[in-house]
C-alpha cells in the first residue's frame, strides 16, 4: 500500500486538491450567497435603486405587501422573457432595501388556475401574445385597505418602472389625497356664466383629471397669500400678473411650496376683443417678470418659437410656429419627460437661461438647433410665407425648465408701501432647503382643443388624448404633490441606446440642406432685383419700344437662374445621399463592436495567457 501511494503521489495529491477546492468553492459560494452583495457595472446603473426610492422604502411607518404577477412558459417570447426577469430584479431590489418592511408574493396565473382569479380580482391586466395565448406581468400593491396595482407592465414603460413602483409604495403609505392649488387666467374649471361671451363653459379636461387624483382647490387670481395647506401650486396663463401677487408666489417658493407655471406669449385660445372697432381679436399674453429675473429666467412675451424640424402640416399649410414634437425634444433622464412620446406646442416661447447662482437648471423640452423666435404678428403665417425669410439660430432653445436649488427672494426690499403684503404673512429672504420650480412657455397645449379629441358615442362623451400635453402636466403635478423622495428619483436607464452619433450627423446634414435652401432663396432675390432693374431700363409696358416682351439680357439672367436652381437641387440631393451613406456606415461599424469586440478581445487575452504560461514553462 505504502509502495502504491509512493509511487502515485502525484495522483493522490491532485485528488486531494480538486476535492479541497470543491469544498472551497461551495463553501464560498453559500457565503457570498448569504452576503448577497450588490456590484452595478452597467452605464446606466439599471440595478441600482435612486436615493429617493431607498428613503420611501425606509420611512415605511407599516409593512407593505406587493402581489407579483408573472407568467412562466415557453411560450413566452424571448425578449419578454427577458424584460420580466428585469421586474423581478427591481423588485428584489426593492425588498431588500426595505428591509423587511416590504412583503414580497409570487404569482404565476396559469389558465383557469386560482393565481388566475386573484391576478383579476388585483386588477392585473392579460396582455395577449402574437400566439394568442395571454401572459401576465403586473403588481398590487397595498396597505390596510388602501390599494395601487400596475395592471399591466410594458417594455415601452421601462425607463419609468423604479417611479411607477415607488409611488404606487408611497401612495398606499399615505391615507390622506395630496392637496393641489389652481390659480388660473383661463376658465380651467369651467364658468357658469361668462359676460362677455354671454355663455357657460365646461371645465376642461385638465381640472378633471386633477380632481380624479388630488385634492383641487382653487386660488383666486387676485390673492395676496397661498395657503399654508397646499404644498403644489398649478399657475395656468398668469396674464397681468400684479407685484402683490408675485410677491405670494415668491414667498410660497420660499416657504417650500412646489410651483408650475405655465406662461405663454400668444395664447391662442385667449383671444381678447380689440380696443379699436373692425379690429380682430388678438391672443393676450403672460409672463412672470419680477419672477423670472430673478431666477434668472427671460421669455420675450413678442415673439414665439418657430422650428423646421417639429414645423405641423404640408405645403401651403406647413406652419413652423405649430410644433409636432417628438421624443428628440424631451429629456429622457427625466421622470417627468422620459415616456412622453409627442407634443402638440401651438404658439408657444422659449426661454433664455441666465445661470443665477444657487440653482440648477434642467431642460425639459427643447426646440431643434435648426429654429428662431419670430415676432408674434408673423405666429400664424403658413407656407413659403412663414419660411422664406427663416434664419436658423443653430441652436436649440429651452420650452420647458425645472429650476432646483435655493432660492432668492425675488423682493429683497419687499413691495412698495401701497402694496403692503397680508398682515402676519412672513418676509422670507430664502428658502431654508433645496426646492423645485417648473416653468413652460406655452398655455395653449393645456386646453381641450390642443390636447384631446372629443367624441359623442351613443350619447356618451369620450374623450381621448390627441398626444402627451395632459400626460406632461399631470406628471408634473404628481411628482410634485408626492414629496421631495420622489421629485429626486431620477429616470431609470433603458436597456436600448439610441445612436445619438447618427442623430447628430443627420442635424447637421439638415443645417447644410437648409442653408442651401437659404442660399438659393437670396440668389431667386438678387435675380429678380436683377429683372426688374433691366425691366426699368426699357421704359413702361406699353410704350414704344417697351413691353412685357424679355430682352436678351432678361432671358439670359433668367437661363442662368434655371441652371443654378438645377444645379442646386443636384446639390441637394448629394447631401441627402451622403448622410444616408454616414448614417448607415456609423450604424454598420458600432453593430460591428458591438457584437465583435468583446469575442475578439477574449480570445486575445486567451491568447497571450498561453504566450505567457508557455514562457514560464520554458
Amino acid at each position: 500500500m505504502k509502495r502504491f501511494l509512493h509511487k502515485n503521489e502525484h495522483l493522490v495529491y491532485s485528488a486531494v486538491g480538486l476535492v479541497a477546492l470543491a469544498l472551497i468553492l461551495v463553501a464560498l459560494n453559500y457565503l457570498v450567497g448569504r452576503a448577497a452583495p450588490r456590484l452595478d457595472l452597467t452605464q446606466g446603473k439599471l440595478y441600482t435603486l435612486s436615493a429617493g426610492t431607498k428613503s420611501i422604502l425606509r420611512n415605511l411607518s407599516a409593512p407593505v405587501k406587493l402581489k407579483l404577477f408573472l407568467s412562466q412558459g415557453e411560450g413566452v417570447p424571448v425578449q419578454l422573457r427577458g424584460f420580466a426577469q428585469r421586474v423581478e430584479d427591481l423588485v428584489r431590489e426593492f425588498e431588500h432595501a426595505a428591509n423587511g418592511k416590504l412583503l414580497v408574493e409570487r404569482y404565476d396565473p396559469k389558465p383557469d388556475s386560482s393565481e388566475e382569479d386573484t391576478a383579476q380580482l388585483e386588477g392585473i391586466e392579460p396582455q395577449t401574445l402574437g400566439t394568442g395565448e395571454q401572459f401576465y406581468l403586473g403588481l398590487a400593491v397595498s396597505q390596510l385597505d388602501r390599494k395601487q396595482s400596475l395592471g399591466a407592465i410594458a417594455p415601452q414603460r421601462e425607463r419609468l418602472l423604479e417611479y411607477d413602483l415607488a409611488r404606487a409604495i408611497a401612495r398606499v403609505g399615505s391615507a390622506e389625497r395630496p392637496k393641489v392649488g389652481l390659480m388660473a387666467g383661463l376658465p380651467v374649471l369651467g364658468e357658469k356664466f361668462n359676460p362677455f361671451t354671454r355663455q357657460s363653459s365646461e371645465p376642461w379636461v385638465l381640472a378633471t383629471e386633477l380632481k380624479r387624483e388630488f385634492e383641487v382647490k382653487e386660488v383666486p387670481f387676485t390673492a395676496k397669500e397661498i395657503d399654508k395647506d397646499l404644498n403644489v401650486l398649478l399657475v395656468v396663463h398668469p396674464r397681468d400678473m400684479q407685484p402683490e401677487q408675485e410677491y405670494a408666489l415668491d414667498q410660497f417658493v420660499l416657504r417650500g411650496g412646489k410651483l408650475i407655471v405655465f406662461a405663454d406669449p400668444y395664447a391662442y385660445f385667449d383671444q381678447s376683443s380689440p380696443q379699436m372697432p373692425g379690429m380682430p381679436p388678438q391672443p393676450s399674453s403672460s409672463s412672470l417678470p419680477v419672477l423670472f429675473k430673478a431666477w434668472g429666467v427671460e421669455m420675450d412675451p413678442g415673439k414665439v418659437i418657430s422650428d423646421v424640424v417639429f414645423g405641423s402640416g404640408g405645403g401651403g399649410r406647413y406652419t413652423p410656429t405649430v410644433l409636432s414634437l417628438n421624443r428628440t425634444a424631451f429629456s429622457r433622464d427625466d421622470v417627468v419627460t422620459s415616456s412622453i412620446e409627442t407634443l402638440l406646442y401651438a404658439f408657444g416661447g422659449a426661454f433664455q437661461v441666465k445661470p443665477v447662482e444657487g440653482l440648477r437648471v434642467t431642460e425639459l423640452v427643447k426646440s431643434s438647433p435648426n429654429s428662431m423666435l419670430v415676432d408674434n404678428l408673423n405666429a400664424t403665417k403658413s407656407g413659403d410665407e412663414a419660411t422664406k425669410s427663416f434664419k436658423p439660430s443653430g441652436k436649440s432653445m429651452p420650452l420647458a425648465l425645472r429650476l432646483t436649488g435655493k432660492f432668492k427672494t425675488a423682493f429683497p426690499e419687499g413691495l412698495k408701501e401701497k402694496d403692503k403684503p397680508v398682515a402676519g404673512t412672513p418676509r422670507l429672504r430664502e428658502s431654508s432647503a433645496e426646492n423645485s420650480v417648473i416653468v413652460v412657455a406655452d398655455v395653449d397645449m393645456l386646453a381641450d382643443g390642443a390636447a384631446v379629441d372629443v367624441q359623442e358615442v351613443f350619447g356618451r362623451r369620450i374623450v381621448v388624448p390627441s398626444n402627451g400635453n395632459l400626460a406632461l402636466a399631470l406628471g408634473m403635478v404628481e411628482q410634485f404633490a408626492a414629496g421631495d423622495a420622489l421629485i429626486s428619483l431620477r429616470s431609470r436607464a433603458a436597456a436600448f441606446r439610441p445612436l445619438s452619433v447618427v442623430r447628430e450627423l443627420e442635424a447637421e446634414a439638415q443645417k447644410q440642406y437648409f442653408g442651401k435652401i437659404q442660399a438659393l432663396e437670396d440668389e431667386l432675390q438678387k435675380t429678380n432685383a436683377k429683372l426688374q432693374d433691366l425691366q426699368k431700363g426699357r421704359g413702361p409696358a406699353g410704350a414704344k419700344g417697351g413691353g412685357q416682351i424679355m430682352t436678351p439680357e432678361q432671358q439670359a439672367e433668367l437661363e442662368r437662374f434655371r441652371k443654378r436652381v438645377a444645379e442646386t437641387r443636384l446639390e441637394l440631393k448629394e447631401v441627402r445621399k451622403n448622410l444616408r451613406q454616414d448614417a448607415e456606415s456609423l450604424v454598420f461599424w458600432t453593430k460591428v463592436v458591438n457584437i465583435a469586440l468583446m469575442p475578439l478581445l477574449v480570445a486575445l487575452a486567451g491568447v497571450a495567457m498561453a504566450l505567457f504560461r508557455r514562457r514560464r514553462t520554458a
